[in-house]
């Protein structure tokens, strides 16, 4: 098996390469292409959320997948229906050819984001994989960091149908060979059970963990998917210009960065479920803040990326810590569907919002949001996972 920080780097690039040409790519290509060939903007932009909601559909199917076979295969997949997508995508004569492009693309978003990476650290490394799944999250943080400014340099030069194939590009020439040849194969099922009924049901403690995890997780994935497109729309209503926006908005990724770093150093010391709460509370904060007006906005927005950072880390450490690393795998896969329900039905709800009740009510609405999350996290009990390694939920 090849050294953990090579399999770790591998997965890193692969995630920059991934987040940029889906998620992060209509931030910067949206505009340019609805210029270039005269499609509402609302449609251009609504292809990710078309992308998440098909990621959410395959995403347990893909957890099965990982849990039985490993990562390597799945995420080689991932990268080939990226570069298809992405290259329907630059050769689309019309709009319902572009939105079947987004469908491709989300299904290689099910198979190459973080949930997926996610599983494979853990089905790679079991009970161990907890630094592996952080490291792999400093990575990932430099997505926008890397595209956003990769995406506008290729949409001036070559066009947004050019940067689209570039992207395809890229996944067949360096993400591809990233899973194929670093990511290595496994051999057999799971952790094999020792159990003498390897069906036991779960029981009602582990079901009523699993929901209240999903809870928190849709609460939080609402709240990202709200801000993160409405964010300098909500700064602008309470009067600051588009350029303060920008900048204050522009706080938040070295915000994760650094809360991600943080947590590194801190070397496991503490129960996952401690890095979930502080999360939670950090961004309950940041957006409370932002609601009642009770903190500087440059606070809030630092408050709001440091416990947006180290949620994604908890998104991925504290299953592992509640379940074990025998259903691992699985878990994650059913956590993402109703995760990536939420951050794509999350936009459309924010608009309606603002357009109906205005930008306050819209922050107060999100408060309440985050400070139902923070008490669903309280409601988690601490607990290693089973001795044999698998809970099946």
């Amino acid at each position: 098996m090849r050294p953990r920080w090579q399999v770790i780097s591998a997965l890193g690039v692969f995630e920059i390469l991934a987040w940029g040409s889906s998620v992060y790519l209509p931030a910067v290509l949206a505009l340019p292409t609805s210029r270039d060939t005269g499609w509402p903007l609302p449609w251009v932009v609504g292809g990710v959320s078309v992308g998440l909601l098909v990621s959410a559909a395959a995403s347990p199917r893909v957890g099965a997948t990982i849990a039985a076979r490993g990562g390597r295969p799945v995420l080689a997949l991932g990268a080939v229906l990226l570069a298809l997508g992405l290259a329907v995508l630059a050769l689309s004569p019309n709009l319902p050819t572009f939105l079947a492009g987004w469908v491709i693309i989300g299904l290689g978003m099910g198979m190459g984001l973080y949930d997926p990476a996610f599983a494979t650290l853990g089905r790679l490394y079991g009970s161990d994989a907890r630094s592996a799944i952080t490291t792999l999250t400093l990575w990932g943080g430099f997505a926008s960091t890397v595209c956003w400014p990769l995406s506008a340099f290729m949409a001036e030069h070559v066009g947004w149908r050019g940067a689209c194939l570039a992207y395809a590009a890229l996944h067949v020439c360096v993400s591809l060979p990233l899973a194929l040849f670093f990511i290595p194969a496994v051999t057999g099922s799971a952790t094999v059970s020792t159990r003498r009924d390897e069906h036991l049901a779960p029981s009602v403690g582990e079901r009523r963990d699993f929901l209240l995890l999903v809870g928190v997780i849709v609460l939080c994935s609402t709240i990202f998917g709200l801000v993160s497109v409405h964010l300098l729309t909500l700064l602008q209503a309470r009067g600051e210009t588009l350029a303060a926006a920008v900048a204050f908005g522009a706080m938040v990724g070295p915000s994760q960065v650094g809360a991600r770093v943080l947590e590194m150093a801190g070397r496991g010391r503490h129960h996952p479920l401690w890095t979930m709460r502080a999360a939670v509370a950090l961004t309950a904060v940041g957006v409370c803040a932002l609601a009642f007006d009770v903190l500087p906005i440059a606070a809030a927005m630092v408050f709001y990326g440091a416990g947006n950072g180290i949620l994604s880390i908890a998104r991925g450490t504290v299953p592992l810590a509640l379940f074990g690393p025998g259903g691992y795998a699985s878990v994650m896969g059913r956590l993402a569907r109703p995760a990536q329900v939420a951050q794509a039905l999350a936009p459309t709800a924010g608009a309606v919002l603002l357009a109906r009740v205005g930008s306050h009510a819209t922050l107060v609405t999100l408060a309440a949001l985050s400070m139902a999350a923070a008490g669903v996290v309280l409601l988690l009990q601490e607990r290693g996972g089973d001795p044999d390694g698998r809970r099946p939920i």
